[in-house]
């Protein structure tokens, strides 16, 4: 693996965790109605569930590429295509951004539970890194030390995020339920989606 493709993708998941998706509304809620010590079981909670959802995904397409390279392929083009799908969605998605606050006193491992199971059980997240990660994957290279990199990169900015989420709307509200924010988020997002499924189809026709 290049670091170019590494850079390529770290720099796509941090555009993309930033993002407001049901997890980071639960994390907000939390936030919002019991303050920044919500910050840390959260998050925790949150990169586990990626790590759940994440690691299931990768098997599968480890499966996929051991199988057929063809198969494969075809995948990166689906894949493609699913991107772009969800990078229009996401752009001409409104800027609300609706978390109400939780105040119901629950410990930090009950929070951290919720937040896995949030993150984990999303059938959407599972969907989206079968889409999303093989397009950053080298056929040619080792398939384990490439899934050890990514988890470990895309795990680490999902804790940052959500730990970073969490202290914003704890400390400043108005950021985080400010439409015009949400919006410009949205629209970062969704072209980055668009852009980097028209790049996996451009990259196939010219090869």
């Amino acid at each position: 693996m290049s670091f170019e493709n590494w850079a390529a993708f770290a720099a796509a998941s941090s555009i993309l965790l930033v993002i407001p998706g049901p997890t980071i509304l639960l994390v907000v809620s939390y936030a919002l109605g019991q303050g920044w010590r919500t910050a840390l079981p959260m998050a925790v909670g949150v990169a586990l569930g990626d790590f759940t959802a994440m690691t299931l995904s990768m098997l599968g397409i480890g499966a996929l590429l051991a199988a057929s390279a063809t198969v494969f392929t075809v995948l990166k083009v689906i894949g493609a295509g699913y991107l772009i799908y969800l990078g229009i969605k996401l752009f001409r998605a409104g800027g609300a951004l609706k978390a109400e606050p939780r105040t119901d006193a629950v410990s930090a491992s009950r929070m951290m539970g919720h937040a896995w199971l949030v993150t984990a059980l999303n059938p959407k997240s599972i969907t989206f890194f079968v889409a999303f990660l093989p397009q950053f994957l080298d056929r040619h290279a080792d398939f384990w030390t490439q899934m050890l990199v990514f988890e470990t990169t895309f795990l680490t900015l999902a804790f940052a995020n959500a730990f970073g989420y969490a202290l914003i709307a704890s400390r400043a509200r108005a950021i985080v339920r400010n439409p015009r924010t949400i919006r410009i988020f949205n629209r970062a997002g969704g072209t980055l989606l668009v852009g980097a499924g028209i790049a996996t189809v451009a990259l196939r026709s010219s090869n």
